[in-house]
């Protein structure tokens, strides 16, 4: 039986924070706290935040990236841990790679622990390549941060704006 369609969509208000917020606290060792978003948030110029949705409407996962001319920076990106292991992560990666095309944007890059598998994964299935290593860049525990860099021009006509 084919999986209900999802929605990858902008962030659309509080009680989409609130659920950023509980995502990046089942996901994370160290997350990044709601001041971070907030602020973010009033950089509507820069800073951009897609949330997935279930066919119920709830939101499952979140990307939060930062537009610098033509450039995509991903900050962060999870899923809830009750709705891993369904392709969700892809959807709304090349869902935000997509919009971030129509915007102009033609590379995007993004730090990932090394010891992150399952996000090298993801990130390497959908084109990125290790382009350098940040040396103890991440606390808690410290650990290397692979630097992984992707073209992204050519995805705009290749990702529908709703996925199954």
């Amino acid at each position: 039986m084919p999986a209900p369609p999802v929605r990858v969509e902008p962030l659309a208000g509080p009680a989409d924070l609130d659920a950023v917020i509980a995502i990046e606290d089942a996901s994370f060792h160290n997350p990044t706290g709601r001041a971070w978003y907030e602020a973010e948030l009033a950089r509507p110029d820069v800073c951009r935040i897609y949330v997935i949705r279930t066919a119920e409407g709830v939101v499952a996962g979140f990307i939060a990236f930062w537009r610098v001319v033509d450039e995509m920076h991903i900050n962060n990106l999870a899923i809830h841990p009750d709705h891993r292991q369904r392709g969700l992560g892809r959807v709304l990666l090349d869902g935000a790679l997509a919009s971030a095309a129509r915007e102009g944007v033609r590379r995007a890059t993004l730090e990932v622990r090394r010891s992150n598998l399952a996000a090298l994964r993801l990130y390497e299935g959908a084109g990125f390549i290790v382009a350098g290593v940040r040396p103890s860049y991440y606390a808690e525990p410290v650990e290397d941060a692979l630097l992984l860099s992707a073209a992204v021009l050519t995805r705009i006509d290749n990702v529908p704006s709703r996925a199954k």
